[in-house]
């Protein structure tokens, strides 16, 4: 008995309803091992990269790679043992129903006839099959619905091993031919067909004759993304309007808007953060600490280390230091409950090509400063490469907002659900203050400010943590203890 298992839409998350398939890394018919990289997904603002879980042949591709989204459960491969014959798969295919994930299923009952319909009028004779005789290598399957719809095999192409016409070639053949768009397939120029590129960068590129081989890609192993061919297309810049003449009258001119509709990462964080916003109780906590001692260790620290730890590096180390002694403050919210941590997974806020990300540093309290260098180094490569997987971004117990880069001095967060709490933080500033014999000085402060969801965290927690983070912060040394 042929092994035959069906590959699914994967379900990443209890909020993924649907992903897409950015690239095959198996070629139909193609065997592959344990641990190789079967095909690329993106959902809202990852790329996947699949592994295959056990030795299989990718006996047949359902759905090609594109921009078209399909909901959790979709069938969109078939995993077989090489003496599996196409029969068997176009039985199998036809035969799949896709497992209850609410998605998936409702999709299916949508298509499904309902119970109750009344039936069909009785069709139109069905004409006689054309029987073909050819000597060209063609699944039974194949044959027969080419013989039912009077296909002419000739000029087909197969997709099979040794180019066996498959049932899905004929399909093919059946289709009406289509002008070229961006989700339709295009034909590359020759020279481009060498690049490493998505196809639906492949085809975007072709749309705007864009010549791949002048691309840098951005993709894993270098591979060219669709983000980076809409990176090459120029926009049209309308001529500025000639400055007037001093004195002369003041004449209006068209102040028409660019229209730029919301993508799909954009559309995602707009809900998420309306409805944190909307439906979390914010109360704001705000302190400022002084970084000299802290700006000069760094200096030091990093000569004698061999790193280049970033200031925000340190704030993770203080903040995941402060939550382990402060477990009140490093908590999930439920709809129901609240979830305390031992340990602190901080996120860190990153502007990606696909939006606002937030990776994780897990475990932040236990690392030491070097190693929390290197992993939001990694972390921050990964996201604006647009890389970062579900694994990156999956939890968290606190996010950090750092702003201060931008010369912000000081702004409040939205929580970042189900997360308790999100710490802004502002630029390095010189203050004038007052010392203890009255004397007048200056000190390099930062400013921070906590948000809160108070229906976990009250305002002494709140507090008490602030307080605690502003003493390792002033302390510095204490972050190597």
């Amino acid at each position: 008995m042929a092994d035959i298992r069906p590959f699914c839409m994967p379900k990443w998350g209890i909020e993924m309803t649907e992903g897409t398939v950015a690239e095959w890394m198996v070629k139909e018919g193609e065997a592959f091992s344990r641990g190789q990289v079967i095909c690329l997904i993106e959902t809202d603002k990852i790329t996947n990269e699949v592994e295959a879980e056990y030795d299989a042949v990718l006996k047949r591709v359902l759905v090609p790679a594109s921009d078209q989204p399909q909901p959790v459960g979709a069938l969109l491969g078939v995993f077989t043992d090489a003496a599996t014959t196409d029969a068997e798969v176009d039985a199998f295919v036809a035969a799949f129903k896709p497992a209850e994930t609410g998605v998936a299923a409702k999709a299916g009952a949508e298509a499904a006839p309902a119970a109750a319909a009344p039936e069909p009028a009785p069709a139109a004779a069905a004409p006689e099959p054309t029987k073909i005789v050819t000597n060209r290598s063609i699944s039974p399957e194949a044959l027969k619905l080419a013989e039912a719809n009077g296909v002419d095999i000739e000029p087909i192409q197969g997709s099979g091993r040794g180019g066996r016409i498959t049932y899905q070639d004929v399909v093919q053949a059946m289709l009406p031919e289509r002008a070229l768009s961006p989700k339709g397939p295009a034909e590359l120029p020759t020279e481009s067909r060498a690049v490493f590129a998505s196809p639906l960068a492949a085809r975007l590129a072709a749309q705007y004759g864009i010549d791949l081989a002048t691309l840098k890609g951005t993709g894993p192993r270098g591979r060219i993304s669709k983000a980076d061919v809409l990176g090459a297309v120029k926009p049209a810049v309308p001529e500025a309007a000639p400055a007037p003449a001093f004195g002369a009258p003041f004449v209006a001119v068209a102040n028409t808007p660019v229209v730029q509709p919301f993508d799909k990462v954009r559309k995602v964080v707009a809900r998420r953060l309306t409805e944190a916003k909307q439906t979390i109780p914010h109360f704001y906590l705000r302190v400022s600490a002084r970084v000299d001692e802290l700006v000069a260790l760094r200096k030091t620290a990093n000569i004698v280390m061999g790193t280049k730890a970033s200031i925000n590096d340190y704030l993770v180390k203080a903040v995941g230091m402060a939550l382990a002694r402060h477990p009140d403050v490093n908590v999930q919210v439920g709809a129901d409950a609240v979830h305390s941590f031992p340990h602190a997974d901080v996120a860190i806020a990153v502007a990606s090509p696909k939006g606002l990300v937030t990776p994780i540093v897990r475990q932040a309290d236990r690392m030491h400063i070097a190693q929390i260098a290197a992993t939001t180094r990694a972390l921050i490569d990964k996201a604006q490469a647009g890389r970062l997987s579900f694994e990156d971004m999956d939890g968290g117990t606190f996010s950090i907002s750092n702003l201060g880069m931008f010369g912000i001095e000081e702004f409040d967060a939205i929580i970042n659900p189900p997360q308790g709490a999100i710490l802004a933080v502002g630029g390095i500033n010189r203050v004038a203050v007052e010392t203890a014999d009255g004397d007048m000085t200056f000190e390099s402060q930062i400013k921070l400010s906590l948000s809160v969801d108070h229906r976990a965290i009250d305002g002494a927690a709140g507090a008490g943590f602030l307080q605690t983070l502003k003493a390792l912060i002033e302390a510095p040394e204490s972050l190597f203890s």
